[in-house]
């Protein structure tokens, strides 16, 4: 059975992804596939700034939580990366977890859920060059939910129907490449 990680990628109060990573959890099960699917919330991992400075008493904190977020991304055959957009491109909090991970992620697939004001278009765009260098293969088909459309009054997700077909075409394609590259690893 494929396990496959929902990352949701945003660590700000009020979020948004929450409601998504949880519409795309719950789609995907509805679905029955062979597959297992599960959140990780980037919240719960406290990682520090890559290449910033720790303090001595909160090191072994840190090393903690990079050792966690590791191990659990390690863990899993693809991904769906729930990613809100932020000034155009992916934020900050995913791109730095995104940055301690690389051997964990080789040779995986990844599919994309995104939010904002475009669909999150353009943090998927962000996603596909930072995942090509680490090696993980990004489908073609996302999910694009609009701040205007799909959200009431910018924060009550209230996604239109018409999303389930590109969600059922992102996990067709996330699935058939996830089991292919599986074969790699």
């Amino acid at each position: 059975m494929l396990k496959i990680g929902i990352v949701l990628g945003s660590v700000r109060q009020g979020r948004n992804g929450e409601a998504v990573a949880n519409w795309t959890k719950d789609f995907a099960e509805k679905r029955n596939d062979s597959a297992e699917y599960e959140i990780v919330d980037l919240a719960d991992y406290n990682l520090p700034f890559l290449g910033a400075a720790v303090p001595e008493a909160g090191q072994q904190e840190a090393e903690a939580a990079i050792k966690a977020w590791s191990e659990k991304i390690a863990s899993f055959d693809g991904y769906i990366f729930i990613a809100p957009e932020y000034n155009h491109a992916v934020g900050g909090a995913m791109k730095n977890a995104l940055d301690y991970l690389n051997p964990e992620v080789n040779n995986k697939a990844a599919g994309f859920v995104g939010y904002g004001s475009l669909g999150g278009t353009r943090a998927h765009e962000n996603l596909r060059l930072i995942l090509g260098e680490l090696q993980v293969a990004d489908v073609r088909t996302a999910v694009t939910f609009s701040l205007m459309t799909d959200f009431e009054n910018f924060s009550e997700f209230k996604p239109a129907v018409h999303h389930e077909n590109n969600a059922n075409e992102m996990l067709d394609q996330l699935l058939s490449w996830s089991g292919a590259l599986k074969t790699v690893r």
